[in-house]
């Protein structure tokens, strides 16, 4: 996995550009997400920085975070209006990305950030981080251009991180196929394996020609639920895989 820190810290400046300037009513537009405006997109960003740079704080200090922490930062943020959601988002958003590129090498090799049943690494945290900020900064710049794409920087890092967000995101559709998926820009290999009650995501060599060849970006918003037909860009292969993943990566 390709380094996150310099790819969010480019999320970062393409979601202040994107959103800095937008006025009351822009914020309350809806975002790509159906059940979020703009101002809940960035709200989710800038309370997600609070909890990660506690969290981060918390790590370093060998302090564990209090279980009802995150809970009452996300009430605190629920209240703020559209407006000061999207200010405080743009202030939290940059506080945390500093904080991360502040820690030093060594600590980057001790620290270790718990998250729900699994421990991430330092490269790992921040790779969430970026995933879920890539992802959110689309959903905003999209309303706004059609044909919008998560940045190549980005795209390397969280191509390599599917696997573990596909144990999330996935969901049996009662589908029993096996589809083989080849990505570009970076190359990469995927096998989806469908049964009937569940689902097998595995990196790796495609051990026939692929079902599906398209772009590792639109791949990657495949399996965030973000690959509607309008926002799909050119592949080869398969439609009829494309659409079974398709139900099968609902969104997050």
């Amino acid at each position: 996995m390709d380094s996150p820190l310099a790819p969010l810290r480019g999320s970062v400046g393409r979601l202040h550009q994107l959103t800095r300037g937008l006025d009351d009513a822009q914020l309350q537009a809806q975002s790509y997400d159906s059940e979020w405006s703009i101002a809940d997109v960035l709200s989710h960003i800038g309370s997600g920085a609070v909890i990660m740079r506690r969290n981060l704080e918390d790590v370093l200090a060998g302090r564990t975070t209090p279980d009802d922490f995150a809970p009452s930062v996300w009430d605190e943020w629920n209240k703020k209006s559209a407006r000061v959601k999207a200010d405080d988002a743009l202030v939290t958003d940059e506080a945390v990305t500093e904080a991360l590129e502040a820690v030093s090498p060594g600590d980057r090799t001790r620290v270790a950030f718990p998250m729900g049943p699994i421990t991430l690494d330092f490269d790992h945290a921040v790779a969430m981080r970026l995933n879920e900020h890539a992802f959110h900064t689309w959903d905003v710049e999209v309303v706004f251009d059609d044909g919008a794409r998560l940045p190549h920087d980005a795209t390397a890092v969280v191509v390599d991180n599917l696997e573990l967000i596909a144990r999330f995101a996935a969901k049996p559709t009662g589908a029993t196929r096996s589809i083989a998926v080849r990505t570009s820009e970076p190359g990469r290999d995927f096998t989806v394996g469908l049964s009937t009650d569940s689902v097998e995501f595995v990196a790796g060599t495609v051990g026939s020609e692929p079902d599906l060849e398209l772009p590792a970006e639109a791949f990657s918003r495949l399996v965030y639920g973000r690959l509607d037909p309008a926002h799909t860009p050119d592949f080869t292969g398969d439609e009829s895989a494309l659409d079974t993943l398709r139900a099968v990566f609902p969104g997050f």
